[in-house]
């Protein structure tokens, strides 16, 4: 017989796996699709043909069939969403990289050095976060041009906080364990006992911290390009299709409809995703 414990136990392991599955497979679908397109017989996206203008979704072309329609200068909608979201994701992971980094290596030099750098630090943070990305990013994109380069550096650059703060809080919490004492007291340098015994202990949270964090630079990315401050067109992103798209939204609604699903399927399977590892690891700890 189960008793109603074992039940208990058991519900919240099918919903967190549950939730992995399906952001998994959301993430899956879209990132694929994304890196096959060049190998997908789609016609280029940049290539234009004014005579196959605002075609529904489903229309035969000159070249191939426009599953997702055209937009206003004849390109295959597909071809340029998927392209798009190439780019976007690039933006997205190279500047959550850059932000991790910087992030961790403050928060772990803070939490290990304590006394007046970790209060530097800690109001470096305050003033970070204090700011709105948004703002930050179109002020500084407006004073450096809105090259690839530029809006990854500028939102890498912009992303550290949070990570200093999840790796300081950490790092306060490891480094009075007994073993980091212990090697302490053997000699090691400071930079070993935060390579080699105290970041490996940061890397579960800091996965976890990374998928619920993705989300929101996926929304930036297609905020800034939204408002014409990021990658300018012909290059497509997500923000830029939809900034596009929105002028003919009476007559095509496929335009926005279609990036804007795109961004939800990214944005909602990162959540879920990061959800079930921090539920996982919270299992795990209890």
């Amino acid at each position: 017989m189960i008793s109603p414990g074992t039940v208990l136990q058991r519900r919240p392991r099918r919903l967190i796996y549950g939730d992995a599955v399906i952001g998994s497979v959301l993430l899956i679908v879209v990132i694929a699709a994304a890196l096959l397109s060049p190998w997908l017989p789609l016609p280029d996206a940049l290539s234009n043909n004014l005579n196959e203008m605002f075609l529904p979704p489903g229309s035969p072309g000159a070249q191939a069939t426009h599953w997702l329609g055209t937009d206003q200068l004849g390109r295959d909608l597909l071809a340029r969403i998927l392209s798009g979201t190439r780019l976007s994701l690039l933006v997205v992971l190279v500047a959550a990289a850059i932000g991790a980094v910087i992030g961790v290596a403050l928060g772990m030099f803070a939490g290990y050095a304590g006394g007046w750098v970790d209060a530097l630090i800690m109001r470096l943070i305050d003033i970070q976060l204090a700011v709105p990305f948004i703002l930050l990013i179109l002020l500084v994109i407006a004073l450096m041009g809105a090259s690839l380069t530029n809006i990854i550096v500028i939102m890498g650059c912009t992303s550290w906080a949070i990570y200093a703060r999840v790796a300081r809080a950490k790092t306060l919490e490891i480094r009075e364990l007994e073993y980091i004492q212990a090697v302490r007291a053997m000699g090691f340098s400071p930079l070993r006992v935060l390579l080699r015994h105290i970041l490996p202990n940061l890397l579960t949270p800091l996965v976890v911290l990374l998928t619920l964090d993705i989300p929101r630079l996926i929304v930036l990315e297609a905020s800034v390009g939204f408002l014409g401050m990021g990658i300018q067109p012909p290059t497509p992103t997500l923000g830029n299709l939809i900034g596009e798209g929105r002028s003919y939204m009476l007559l095509s609604q496929w335009l926005v409809l279609y990036p804007g699903l795109v961004i939800a399927a990214l944005v909602i399977g990162c959540n879920l995703l990061g959800d079930a590892l921090l539920r996982r690891t919270h299992t795990r700890l209890d």
